[in-house]
């Protein structure tokens, strides 16, 4: 009987976990995507700057996008592509920047990607649910200001999210 026992909680811990077939994930609603960028462009206008915002989700995907009135529309291509950055490495366009200075040069040339200062990671309860990226200013810092004071001010929002 003891031998028995043995066999089946051996054979019961030696049989391979099965991974689901189904995966549910977080990402970013339209409605925070919306809100972070106009809370981006907001802070940016408040400073004197002309900027394009836009949120991507977890796949790249563009959630929303607002461009200032004057902000040149080279402004839209350079913030999805540090929003893209985000995605890539998971982290701030700008810290990839300073980490991966080895490879910086050749990921500016990966079409999509641009490894500038300006883009940040959306997150809530430890999951990437997107990415915030911001052009236009006179300088990627202040870019990068204009989107944490985004995240900043949503972020209770952020910390609740189901």
């Amino acid at each position: 009987m003891l031998r028995r026992t043995l066999f089946l909680m051996a054979l019961l811990f030696a049989t391979p976990a099965v991974a689901a077939d189904v995966i549910n994930f977080k990402t970013v609603s339209l409605e925070l995507a919306r809100d972070l960028a106009q809370a981006a462009v907001d802070s940016c206008r408040a400073s004197g700057y002309q900027v394009t915002a836009i949120v991507v989700n977890r796949s790249g995907d563009a959630q929303a996008m607002l461009r200032d009135s004057m902000a040149p529309r080279y402004t839209m291509q350079i913030a999805r592509e540090k929003a893209e950055a985000v995605i890539l490495s998971g982290v701030a366009s700008g810290e990839f920047r300073r980490n991966r200075q080895d490879i910086r040069m050749e990921m500016n040339h990966v079409q999509g990607i641009l490894v500038l200062e300006g883009g940040l990671p959306i997150r809530a309860g430890g999951s990437l649910l997107g990415a915030l990226g911001v052009s236009g200013a006179p300088g990627g810092d202040k870019d990068e200001a204009c989107a944490q004071a985004a995240l900043s001010k949503l972020q209770e929002r952020l910390e609740f999210a189901e």
